[in-house]
């Protein structure tokens, strides 16, 4: 959500969830808010609008905001990179520094065990000064290090956080997660109840809730014979993608996706919401490429939903389209990829 360039978005007015006031007019974003505004240079700041609720924005208070508002809280800080979960935000310094705010109800913004929100961003305890990718999930959140060593903190009811079954179910600060120790993690996504990741060997692991087939692994059969997901409490790795060299991974509430080097796109889950473009079967328990879709270079979940950036910049949506947030001009679910087209795209270059 960063604002350093511009970006066009579509989805629910309401809470000014899009920055828009009744209308959009195309313009070049400077800065916004009132007071403390940055000039200009080149530090990267950070701007949010939409549902304050618990703080979630980092604004100060619980108010909602329509058009793009600077955090001010960060006036000293230069943002790499903004994380937004269920009800809660990280962000990322370029100092390598990770801040929070929002709800905590889980432990998800690594700061206390006992604050249940908070309105400004908080720097998360116990994290080394390296870090250089953060995730959110609904209510856990991640930071991987220069290194590629994999940290997790929040709700962990289902293994979520990877720290093994004994773990606690609420993990109020950043964890090392010391199954993956030797394997370099370089990145990291989060849905609702479950964590997939992607090695620096391109191997793509998942763990969590495995419900719905989220995490790739197919389906076991239980003592009556019915079919079962499990949940895992550590790293797994998705065997149907041996051999894949994976490069994008992204998680929503009951889906999973990536990328691979030669630019397919695979996904696995939920697909009782139309969210994943194959098929007719409610449950993809194992990774299934999409042919529908030319060479891509990257791919995002929303909560029912799926977003593909090609390598000519094109976007395709498919999944849950409630209050038009595919942007392509209805509310219809859509089953199978289609371009995002309208007179205020250009050339994408980042989900």
């Amino acid at each position: 959500m960063m604002m350093s360039v511009r970006a066009f978005k579509s989805a629910n007015l309401r809470a000014g969830k899009l920055g828009l006031t009744g209308f959009a007019t195309r313009r070049r974003w400077i800065s916004s808010g009132n007071q403390n505004q940055p000039t200009g240079n080149n530090r990267r700041f950070a701007v949010l609008w939409g549902n304050g609720d618990y703080g979630r924005l980092g604004l100060g208070s619980l108010e909602s905001h329509w058009r793009p508002v600077y955090c001010s809280a960060l006036a000293n800080e230069s943002i790499r990179d903004i994380s937004c979960g269920g009800a809660h935000t990280l962000f990322l310094t370029e100092s390598g520094t990770v801040y929070a705010t929002g709800l905590n109800d889980f432990g998800q913004l690594g700061i206390s065990d006992d604050t249940k929100y908070t309105t400004e961003p908080l720097e998360v305890s116990g994290l080394p000064k390296d870090i250089i990718k953060i995730s959110s999930g609904y209510y856990h959140s991640s930071a991987i290090t220069v290194d590629g060593v994999l940290y997790m903190w929040g709700k962990n009811l289902s293994g979520q956080l990877g720290l093994g079954k004994r773990a606690a179910k609420i993990v109020s600060v950043p964890s090392k997660v010391e199954c993956l120790s030797g394997v370099t993690i370089r990145m990291a996504a989060l849905g609702c109840e479950h964590s997939v990741a992607v090695t620096d060997k391109g191997e793509a692991l998942s763990w969590g809730e495995g419900g719905s087939g989220r995490l790739g692994h197919g389906t076991d059969s239980s003592i009556l014979g019915f079919l079962r997901n499990t949940s895992e409490y550590t790293p797994r790795l998705i065997k149907k993608l041996e051999g894949v060299k994976v490069k994008v991974v992204a998680a929503g509430m009951l889906h999973s996706a990536c990328t691979d080097e030669n630019g397919s796109v695979f996904v696995f889950g939920e697909k009782a919401m139309k969210t994943k473009g194959f098929g007719d079967a409610s449950v993809a328990a194992t990774p299934s490429m999409i042919s529908e879709l030319p060479y891509s270079e990257n791919v995002a979940c929303g909560g029912y939903h799926t977003c593909v950036i090609t390598s000519g910049g094109e976007l395709f949506v498919w999944g849950s389209n409630e209050n038009g947030c595919l942007g392509i001009g209805c509310t219809d679910v859509i089953k199978l990829p289609e371009k995002v087209q309208g007179p205020f795209l250009r050339h994408v270059v980042n989900k």
